[in-house]
């Protein structure tokens, strides 16, 4: 049944302007650089060079006739709502906006070989079948960036058959994944850590230290991962000095054989550019933000003064005169709107920075972990006047380069913890005195989770056990049981 509805909604709606202002926010220094050059090129009413007294302002009157009847003669401001607005946003606006939102340029980079087609030309040195040449090709495009095939032979199997129009068989592909497994380097292609040890330990020579080393992984690999020691050593009847010597084999292998050739576009990638620099220097900080590679922008002169040439035109005005007008107003909107979002993205940045250095000032002058206070968002929010999501936006992505290293933002961001005299003191603190009591530990015995708590209680903070298992995790520190050593 059908029937009409009269409601009354209340919704809050971002213009375009904000929308892109956000993303703005939300860019590192690296990024930013390749938004404005990308700008730079859709825009040509934008160009390089130092700032000058030249602006284009929007809202200037420009009347053009849209109807040459005179009985419909109306005059129609050009106004900046005329082609930009949640309704009607040009075509140009619509496809930056979508590119933007689904896909990053490229930044281009310079790599070594790659894993794929270094087993590719080992698979080229070997005198095999087409059959086998165009299996052992799908198997190494499957294998990942750590060494391993993680696809079952059998899944494998059906794409070869829909794919490639190619019918095969599990055996028929194990056969090939054998061969692909005797490539360098050792360990690829292996399924599992266990088989991928395995066939480390095949190739070298076989020592009574390395035939041990594979009885172990193959029959005692889940005594082994959990470093259940004493089960291995009654299981084999062999002493603690020699388990010792095998188990010192075994974790001299490389559980991940690929990340030799992932390492020159990981350290490519992650390679961080400082977004503020905070400089101490006899007590006093400076504060500047990181735009050494960012370009100056500016009003292009000639498309500003053929913007007023245009308008100043009124007499011989034509359709394909006002829809010039209309692109160049476009242009020069666009390009001024970038150019204001550029300063005030900075000076939100510069306010935000400001606030966590006053908040955070014993750190940057000392660089002591132990001096950072507790700091959560709405801390640096009420300092700086803006909305807790901004300032989320700010600190996420962006580092800062001190006197004693480079930090991400949200590094000094912190909940609190009280001691037994209630005094409030950072979550960093806490993690610090963990981090040094379980590096001074008896490896043979290490610090149980209850055991910390009781160090850090007997030290007056109060914590719970399971914060404790929480913050040794932030700190990448594994389970007493396997942090044990014979």
């Amino acid at each position: 049944m059908l029937k009409q509805q009269l409601q009354q909604k209340l919704q809050i709606k971002l213009s375009p302007q904000q929308l892109q202002l956000i993303r703005l926010l939300e860019l590192p220094s690296i990024e930013l650089e390749e938004r404005i050059k990308h700008e730079l090129e859709d825009n040509p009413a934008l160009e390089e060079g130092s700032s000058s007294a030249e602006t284009f302002d929007s809202d200037a009157e420009e009347n053009i006739n849209e109807n040459s009847n005179p009985s419909e003669n109306a005059d129609t401001d050009l106004s900046l709502g005329d082609y930009l607005n949640e309704d009607d946003i040009p075509d140009y606006k619509l496809r930056e906006m979508d590119e933007r939102a689904e896909q990053k340029e490229e930044i281009p980079f310079a790599a070594g070989e790659s894993l794929n087609e270094h087993l590719l030309q080992q698979l080229g040195l070997r005198d095999l079948p087409e059959k086998e040449v165009n299996i052992a090709k799908y198997i190494i495009g499957n294998i990942d960036d750590d060494g391993y095939l993680r696809r079952d032979l059998s899944a494998i199997a059906d794409d070869l058959i829909f794919l490639a129009g190619q019918e095969v068989n599990e055996t028929e592909i194990e056969r090939v994944l054998k061969i692909i497994q005797d490539f360098e380097p050792a360990g690829i292609g292996a399924r599992n850590l266990q088989e991928c040890l395995l066939i480390q330990l095949e190739r070298k020579e076989q020592t009574p230290e390395i035939v041990m080393a594979t009885n172990i992984i193959k029959n005692y690999f889940d005594e082994f991962t959990r470093k259940h020691y004493e089960k291995i050593s009654r299981g084999l009847q062999i002493e603690e000095k020699q388990l010792k010597a095998v188990i010192h084999e075994i974790t001299a292998l490389n559980p991940k054989p690929g990340n030799g050739w992932s390492s020159t576009l990981v350290s490519t990638m992650t390679q961080v550019v400082p977004d503020f620099i905070v400089e101490a220097n006899n007590g006093e900080l400076t504060l500047s933000i990181n735009s050494r590679d960012i370009p100056e922008l500016r009003i292009s002169k000639e498309y500003s003064n053929m913007f007023k040439d245009y308008s100043a035109n009124k007499a011989n005005r034509t359709p394909e005169m006002r829809d010039a007008i209309q692109f160049v107003k476009q242009k020069l909107d666009s390009a001024q709107w970038f150019i204001d979002a550029i300063k005030q993205r900075n000076e939100t940045l510069q306010r935000t920075m400001a606030a966590i250095i006053e908040l955070q000032r014993e750190f940057f002058l000392t660089g002591d972990e132990s001096s950072l206070k507790p700091m959560i968002l709405k801390d640096v929010a009420e300092k700086t006047g803006y909305d807790i999501s901004t300032i989320s936006r700010v600190s996420n992505s962006k580092y800062v380069q001190t006197n004693y290293g480079i930090y991400p933002l949200k590094y000094f961001f912190s909940e609190s913890m009280q001691t037994h005299t209630g005094e409030e003191i950072s979550a960093h603190e806490i993690r610090k005195i963990m981090k040094e009591h379980i590096e001074a530990e008896d490896k043979h015995k290490p610090l149980t989770d209850e055991e910390l708590t009781s160090i850090l209680k007997e030290n007056g903070y109060v914590i719970a056990r399971r914060t404790v298992a929480k913050y040794r995790e932030q700190l990448g520190i594994p389970i007493a049981r396997l942090r044990k050593s014979i």
